[in-house]
């Protein structure tokens, strides 16, 4: 059978819904053109989180590194931590992407509401921690699907299992 041939893939691995982040974004902040595009931070603040496996606090102080490249794809780099509900501490990394129609990101680089079907935002998730209560978290890789508003981003994680 080709590589290509569909019936030759295995079945994609499952998703299971692992919980909803809503973290506060303060204005973006550019650094110029770099050689690979325009870099660029924003600084996220608190938020929550709220879902079947994992429930706590964002806390505030994480970064989301983006590079607006020049095909107009935004490449994401979020480092945060999140608190538990029981007072554990879990470092995420993100990486992903965020793209649409020349004129759909230009309505979310106003801060406009868009509908999250409209535009693409996806990230890999992973987790960090040394609470006994979450070392599974270590092993664990989540697909998030964003939506972005001028005010927060919200995330929804699945467990890929």
């Amino acid at each position: 059978m080709a590589i290509d041939d569909p019936v030759a893939l295995p079945s994609p691995p499952p998703l299971r819904p692992m919980t909803t982040l809503r973290i506060a974004v303060a204005p973006l902040v550019s650094l110029g053109a770099a050689p690979s595009g325009e870099r660029r931070f924003v600084p996220l603040g608190s938020g929550s989180v709220a879902g079947p496996e994992l429930n706590g606090t964002v806390v505030a102080g994480g970064v989301d590194w983006q590079t607006q490249r020049g095909d107009g794809v935004i490449e994401i780099a979020a480092h945060y931590v999140i608190r538990t509900d029981d007072g554990a501490l879990v470092e995420v990394t993100s990486q992903g992407l965020r793209h649409a129609a020349p004129a759909v990101m230009a309505r979310l680089a106003r801060g406009e509401a868009v509908p999250r079907e409209a535009y693409f935002f996806r990230t890999l998730i992973r987790f960090q921690t040394g609470a006994p209560q979450w070392l599974h978290l270590n092993r664990v890789m989540a697909l998030a699907v964003g939506e972005r508003t001028a005010s927060e981003v919200r995330l929804d994680l699945y467990r890929i299992t």
